[in-house]
């Protein structure tokens, strides 16, 4: 799959193609099947699927401060869409100058001067241009007079929920990170480095590594959590701890991981966290006895989950 960042990296002779267009936060299922129409299309047609998305997220430029906590990075986003068979993930920098851009003018510039689109696949929600005036039947219209036709794909719903990325967010602040698994199609997962923390885990014989993950990141709520810790290729098994740890009287939040049956250093290496069952919520204990004896029934709970 190519990637692309900015209209001006699109190849010079780039034909026809079939363009769907969204955030795509997280790509979950409802996702997977409008990209998935796109692509069969595209095969259908003989031409390429190129997606394109935007970075920032566009309210963090309209609204400033309002951004919503992000499901996925977009390096994750990439290799997501390339395994539902994208051909081309084109990355937008939203900008000012883009935001200004009236419906008819994002349309002629993106769609189809640059990106030559035979097809436009988008949900129906979809909305573009200045003050987000356009939806899809202006899309539509706009399609029938530059030359391209438009496909809006419907929310998809199971038991009269909509499988959306604000439904995901939900559920992983609440901690419910299996119905958020559901909707996602795969557990949720941050990306991050390991950096060092307080190293009080090694001191209670529970080395832990603390990942920090960029900002707007989706953490789950505060608790103790089994799940898997992703590095060089290898999915080990982890309890993971989220929260500012109270009986130590922390006040920064962190995502602390202890894979279990590894003692290896992970400082300064790029890892990835998934989160398979919420087994507890954070508590403060009485006595550092009571948090131990605490932490190796979470190892042992973790193990048995995840041997299922």
């Amino acid at each position: 799959m190519q990637r692309w960042r900015g209209l001006e990296a699109v190849p010079t002779g780039w034909g026809r193609s079939v363009v769907t267009i969204g955030i795509f936060d997280g790509v979950h299922r409802g996702h997977q099947k409008l990209i998935g129409r796109a692509v069969d299309l595209g095969r259908g047609l003989g031409l390429p699927t190129v997606l394109v998305t935007f970075d920032p997220h566009p309210a963090e430029l309209v609204r400033p401060g309002s951004h919503p906590a992000r499901l996925t990075s977009l390096a994750r986003r990439s290799e997501l869409v390339a395994d539902l068979g994208v051909d081309a993930f084109c990355v937008l920098p939203f900008t000012a100058e883009l935001s200004r851009r009236t419906p008819a003018e994002f349309v002629h510039d993106i769609l189809v001067d640059r990106l030559h689109a035979a097809v436009v696949v988008v949900g129906d929600n979809f909305t573009f241009g200045y003050r987000a005036e356009g939806d899809v039947t202006m899309l539509a219209e706009l399609g029938r007079r530059f030359g391209f036709s438009v496909e809006g794909y419907g929310l998809v719903s199971e038991a009269d929920v909509t499988l959306s990325s604000t439904f995901v967010r939900a559920c992983i602040d609440a901690g419910d990170v299996e119905t958020a698994a559901a909707v996602l199609g795969r557990p949720h997962r941050i990306d991050g480095v390991v950096v060092h923390g307080d190293q009080r885990g090694r001191d209670l014989g529970y080395p832990t590594a603390n990942v920090a993950a960029p900002p707007y990141t989706a953490l789950p709520a505060d608790g103790v959590y089994a799940g898997r810790f992703l590095h060089a290729g290898r999915a080990l098994p982890a309890a993971i701890s989220v929260g500012t740890n109270p009986t130590f009287s922390g006040r920064e939040r962190t995502v602390e991981a202890y894979v279990l049956d590894v003692e290896e250093d992970f400082y300064g290496h790029e890892v990835s966290v998934e989160f398979v069952h919420r087994l507890r919520g954070m508590e403060k204990f009485d006595s550092i006895e009571a948090l131990v004896e605490q932490m190796g029934r979470d190892v042992e709970q973790t193990r048995e989950l995840l041997s299922r």
